[in-house]
C-alpha cells in the first residue's frame, strides 16, 4: 500500500462469494485544489471495468490519517480535525459499469465561509472510496445462482481517492524529526530509518536526502529518500539505503526540503 496520494487497499474477508470484482480507477488518485473560503469546485472520478461482465461498484467517504509506524486510521467521515468530508457531495454512490467500459462519479466540494467561530486555515482532506462489489455478495443487486456454493474467500479491492482542499495563502509549514536509527535487514543491507512528521497547518510533499561525512569531514555522498505526502498531523518513515558505506564512524546530515525557504535539517552520529 502506497501511502502517497495514490493508494490501493486490498483486504481479505470471509464472505458469501467466490468472485472478485475487477474494476480500476483511471487517472490520478489524488485531487488537490487551492481555493478561498466560500468557493465551490467540481471533480470527476473515472471507473473502468476490466472484465467481460458487468461490474457493480459502490462509492463512500472516509477520513484518513496515517503514522510512521505503519498504522492507518480510516475514521468516520467528518470526524477528524481537518476533514473536508462534510463539504463534499457525490453521485452516484452505487452503479454498474458495462463490460470493458467506464463510468464516472461526479463530486462537488463546497468550501464553507469563514465564521466568527471558525476561520479556515491550511489544508483539509478526506477520501472517496471506490470499491468493486463481487458477484454473489450480500451487497450485490445481481441475481444469485442458488445452485452454486456461496461460501468462500473474497478479495476486496478499494481505491482511495484523496480529495484535498487547500485554503489559499494560509497556514504554516513545520516538519519534525521524530526518531532516527540504523537498521540492518536480514539480507545484510543497512538503512538509516528516519521518522518525520508534519505539525504545521498545510500539506507538504518534501524531498529528502542524507549526506554522510567521515571522521575527517569528507563527504561520502548524498543518499535520497522518497517524496512522501504529509498532511498536518501525519507522519511517515523514510528508509535510506546506506549499504554501500563501509565500516567506520560518520556524521549524517538529514535534510528535508519542503519548498521555498522551508528546509529542515538534523544531524546524527552513525557507526557501522
Amino acid at each position: 500500500m502506497a501511502r502517497t496520494i495514490s493508494f490501493l487497499i486490498v483486504a481479505m474477508t470471509v464472505c458469501t462469494a467466490l468472485a472478485m470484482s475487477q474494476v480500476s480507477v483511471i487517472g490520478d488518485l489524488s485531487n488537490d485544489k487551492e481555493v478561498k473560503p466560500g468557493e465551490r469546485y467540481d471533480g470527476v472520478i473515472t471507473v473502468k471495468n476490466d472484465s467481460d461482465d458487468p461490474q457493480e461498484v459502490k462509492v463512500y467517504q472516509s477520513d484518513y490519517l496515517f503514522a510512521c509506524d505503519g498504522t492507518n486510521n480510516y475514521a468516520d467521515p467528518g470526524t477528524t480535525a481537518r476533514s473536508n468530508a462534510t463539504w463534499i457531495s457525490f453521485s452516484p454512490s452505487f452503479f454498474t459499469v458495462p463490460p470493458r467500459g467506464t463510468a464516472t462519479v461526479n463530486y462537488t466540494v463546497q468550501v464553507p465561509m469563514d465564521s466568527a467561530n471558525k476561520k479556515l486555515v491550511g489544508s483539509y482532506w478526506s477520501i472517496l472510496m471506490v470499491e468493486g462489489i463481487a458477484k454473489g455478495s450480500a451487497e450485490s443487486a445481481a441475481q444469485k445462482d442458488a445452485k452454486k456454493p456461496q461460501m468462500g474467500i473474497r478479495q476486496t479491492i478499494r481505491y482511495g481517492i484523496q480529495v484535498a482542499t487547500h485554503i489559499a495563502q494560509t497556514g504554516t509549514k513545520k516538519i519534525d524529526f521524530l526518531d532516527a536509527k540504523l537498521v540492518t535487514k536480514d539480507d545484510g543491507k543497512k538503512f538509516l530509518q528516519v521518522d518525520i512528521g508534519n505539525s504545521g497547518e498545510v500539506w507538504v510533499r518534501p524531498t529528502m536526502y542524507v549526506e554522510l561525512f567521515d571522521d575527517k569531514g569528507i563527504s561520502k555522498g548524498k543518499f535520497p529518500g522518497v517524496a512522501y505526502r504529509l498532511y498536518p498531523g501525519t507522519s511517515v518513515r523514510q528508509m535510506i539505503d546506506l549499504s554501500a558505506i563501509g565500516k567506520g564512524s560518520y556524521k549524517a546530515l538529514v535534510v528535508v526540503d519542503a519548498g521555498g525557504e522551508d528546509a529542515y535539517g538534523a544531524e546524527y552520529n552513525l557507526k557501522f
